[in-house]
Order: structure tokens, then sequence, then C-alpha cells
């Protein structure tokens, strides 16, 4: 997924600056919306031709990176997975038909799932056609670029005559393309994913795992990336409409309003460490100072330790579980304005809010009310651990 970062953090330049918060009224941000009205459709035309292509990104990057893992040759078989992801995303008819900016929203955000799915089919099948002997050899003493071509030979005019097929099938039988047809059958799922219910199991589950040394938001995301980019992409597209956005459960609600200072909401953790009169803990505190800046604590996971610690474990799931319940109803109610730009998981705390939310100063005030409200759900727990170690480094 990382590939389609560049491209998203890139489209969403442009979207911020067609659609400024005219409901500030600041003269400065009133004469900017003046200033880009007439020429919206103008300064959207990048974020759709970058947000609205991230599932081509995707089934390159998924193709690519898998293709590194299986040793096949991974250019080729990102290659291979953005074809095949493609030929799903218009119409079996008459191209010189169809309009480009009808098939965006295949592109883009509505066919993530097909992408990542067709990319892992399409790389299988070509390592499976390398191991079995199945691809094209040529003898020895052959330049390695014509080698690598002919070995990718089979696969390609297998795999891209099968979806065309799959997709001729789908399309005739249902007059959807099959990322549309694989949204319509998803959608209940999709919609689930956006509940308050869905959210907080979601980051407990995080909290439980990264609570037994898993990574949690590794797992998790696995499973639910797809549905936290498609609502993403539905309010940046909605958004740049003009239209009211109803994304709430995103990867930056996650990383960005739960995950302050890092999983279970930690920032308070290690100011409190950093004043402890425990040596160790003081020690701990000055390790995850600067990557608690950047939302990284695994010094504070492992260090303190919260993995496997009755004490700890408590609030590192109760904290994130009580400000992801407080996040949701804001969203919910439009207290915030909708998530939009899918930053870097190390932007610091304030920075966060504001630019996921396209400038929103109070989403970046919430983010700081978060992470004092964890840090007094953590306070507690902390004295008491902090008595115990304190009652070891004095009787040792």
């Amino acid at each position: 997924m990382i590939f389609a970062l560049p491209v998203i953090l890139t489209g969403s330049i442009f979207l911020i600056v067609a659609n400024p918060p005219a409901s500030v009224q600041w003269g400065p941000i009133q004469a900017w919306a003046r200033a880009v009205e007439p020429y919206q459709a103008e300064i959207l035309f990048p974020f759709h031709l970058t947000f609205g292509l991230v599932s081509l990104v995707v089934a390159f990057g998924v193709g690519y990176s898998l293709g590194e893992r299986r040793e096949v040759d991974s250019v080729l078989a990102g290659i291979l997975s953005m074809l095949a992801f493609l030929m799903t995303a218009f119409p079996v008819e008459d191209l010189s038909a169809v309009r480009f900016g009808d098939v965006l929203d295949n592109l883009g955000g509505q066919g993530l799932l097909v992408a990542i799915l067709i990319a892992i089919a399409a790389t299988e099948l070509m390592r499976l056609f390398v191991r079995s002997g199945l691809a094209i050899e040529l003898p020895p003493g052959v330049p390695p670029y014509v080698l690598r071509t002919f070995r990718a030979l089979l696969p390609f005019m297998i795999v891209l005559p099968a979806v065309w097929l799959l997709e001729w099938v789908v399309w005739a039988r249902t007059g959807m393309t099959l990322p549309a047809a694989v949204l319509k059958v998803f959608s209940p799922l999709v919609a689930v994913s956006n509940s308050y219910p869905a959210a907080l199991g979601m980051i407990v589950l995080m909290m439980l795992l990264w609570s037994l040394g898993i990574h949690g938001m590794n797992v998790v995301s696995s499973v639910a990336y797809p549905f936290w980019m498609t609502q993403l992409a539905q309010n940046a597209e909605a958004v740049s409409a003009g239209q009211p956005a109803h994304g709430i459960v995103t990867e930056p609600f996650f990383h960005m309003f739960a995950h302050l200072g890092g999983s279970g909401a930690t920032w308070g953790l290690v100011i409190f460490m950093l004043l402890s009169r425990s040596h160790q803990l003081r020690q701990v505190g000055k390790t995850a100072l600067i990557p608690a800046i950047f939302n990284i604590n695994e010094p504070v996971i492992f260090g303190l330790p919260i993995v496997l610690n009755p004490i700890m474990m408590i609030p590192f799931i109760l904290a994130p579980a009580v400000i992801v319940t407080i996040n949701h109803l804001l969203f919910a109610s439009s207290v915030l304005p909708p998530i939009i730009v899918q930053p870097p998981f190390t932007v610091p705390i304030f920075l966060g809010g504001f630019i996921a939310t396209g400038g929103s100063v109070l989403a970046g005030l919430v983010q700081v009310i978060d992470a004092v409200i964890a840090a007094l759900i953590y306070w507690p727990f902390f004295k008491q651990y902090e008595r115990t170690l304190l009652a070891q480094e004095q009787s040792g």
C-alpha cells in the first residue's frame, strides 16, 4: 500500500487548494475561496488523475511487492497486475464510446479491493508458471532482458484473456464492471465498517494484539484497509463535488486520532515516565520521547513494557477505546469535518488532524484533547506500576 501514499498525498494537496474551509469567517480564507471558485474544475484535474487512479497504482504495487517475495520478476508482475486490473475497470463494449471520467470511480477507491485480489492472483499465477516449468525458457547465452520477457509471455497470454472473459461475463450479466459489482456485493460490509461498533471492535482488537506483542494495526489493516480506503476516497470525491461526506472510519481515523504518540495513545504516558521517581521509567521515557513525537512507541510497548503487563494493558486498551468513542461521535455529528487526506502516520499531533481534515484547526485541537484524556486514563495505572517498580528498585 505504500506505493499509493505519494499519489494520495499529492492529489490531496489539490483537493485542499480547491476546497478551502469557507465556513471560517476570516478574510484570507474567504479571499482564497473566492479566488479558486472559478477554477475549481481545473485545480481538481490533478486530483482526479492521482487520487482517481489509486487502485491502478495499488495493483502495480501489490504485484511488484508480492513478486519480490515470491522471487519472480517483480516489475513484470506489477505490470501484469496493473493491466489485468485495468481490464476490469472498463465496460466490455466499444471503448471509443466510453468516457474516461465514467471509469475513474473504478480506478480510484471503488476498485481497491478488486485491484488487490487481481494483483495477488496474477502474481501467484506467474509464480506457478515459472516454478512448474511452464514458462518459456531460452538456451544459455540469451541476454537477461530477453529471457525475462519470454518467461513472462505465457502468464501474460493466459491471465489477461482470462480477466477479459471474466469482465465480459460480469458486464453481460449485470451491466456493471467487476469493481462496481464487487462493491455492490460488499457494500453492506463497507457500511458496517463505518459504524461505531466496528470502530470500537477494531481498536480494541488492535490493542489486544499489541498487548500480546503482535502488531495490531498491521493485522487489522490487512483486512480492513480496502474498506478504509473506500471511505476515504468517497469522502474526497464528495468534498470535491461540494456534497456531504459521511465516511468516518478510515486509516487516518486511527493513525491520526487514536494512535497519539503511537498505538495505545501513549503520549501522556511518555511524559509521566520522564517525570517518574523510578530510574527505570525515566530511562524508558528518555528513549521514547523523540519516537513519540512521530507516533512511534515500540520503546514504550516493549520497554515499559506494556506487552503482557497486567497493570498497563488495561489503560492501553481503555484509553484508545474512549477516544475512538468521542471521535466517532464528533465526526458523526459533523462537529469535525470529514477526513479527506491520509497523512503519513509519523505526522506529529495537531498537524496530523489539521492535514487529515483539509485544514481544520479544531481537528488538531481535538487530537490534543484526546491525548490529555488518554493521559488521565493512564495516570492511576501508571502510579500503581511506578510504586511496584520503586519497591523493587529500593529492595534491590
